[in-house]
């Protein structure tokens, strides 16, 4: 027996992002924060995923602001980078990932730390104004706050601090949100992801849905 099946790629986004609203816990967010967070359910296929997503106030509307006036996107690992979709973008953003960059590896061995951790030295000079968009690694989300202490160290616009796991992801996006350098949205706990942290900047890249 052939499956009968919605064919119409409109109407199932359509319906799916009906089917988050009428599900998903979203009247504390402001309509920014919303659109983000629909975004990131429907990526991660859980409902459930609303009461972990937090913002800094404001933050939101000041990394899509940022991104109308064409602040590059940097991005932990290529599976974010990959991800995001570049005709969404409002100003023709650059989108980084230094992960592959030829030096990682040797100034990880000098550093003592992770090659993730180690690509973040390598955003320096795009971080003034930056979104940061770390969805994997929470090595490189404690390097980027350490960084952030540092006297005279540019000031990206806003992270995005969704890494994912068991070691280290709980605890580096509970320190990004107490020491708040910039404005920041995180996924509590363990969650996260490559796929939450694209559909955040998807959605505050574009008003379509």
């Amino acid at each position: 027996m052939l499956h009968r099946y919605e064919t119409d790629g409109a109407e199932i986004y359509r319906q799916s992002f009906a089917t988050i609203r009428r599900e998903a816990s979203l009247d504390r967010f402001t309509p920014t924060e919303e659109r983000v967070v629909v975004r990131m359910v429907h990526a991660a296929g859980m409902v459930e995923l609303a009461p972990h997503v937090a913002f800094s106030p404001g933050m939101a509307e000041a990394a899509e602001q940022a991104l109308r006036q064409g602040a590059p996107v940097l991005c932990d690992v290529r599976m974010v980078s990959e991800g995001i979709t570049r005709k969404r973008l409002p100003a023709h953003n650059r989108v980084l990932c230094t992960l592959q960059d030829e030096r990682v590896a040797a100034l990880a061995h000098e550093m003592g730390t992770t090659r993730s951790a180690a690509a973040v030295e390598l955003w320096r000079p795009d971080l003034a104004g930056a979104i940061v968009a770390i969805g994997n690694a929470p090595t490189a989300l404690f390097h980027l706050l350490n960084l952030l202490q540092q006297p005279g160290c540019p000031r990206p616009a806003a992270i995005i601090g969704c890494p994912v796991g068991f070691v280290g992801a709980m605890e580096s996006k509970e320190a990004l949100m107490q020491d708040l350098p910039v404005p920041a949205m995180v996924v509590r706990g363990r969650l996260g992801g490559s796929a939450m942290t694209v559909a955040a900047i998807n959605a505050l890249a574009s008003h379509a849905e």
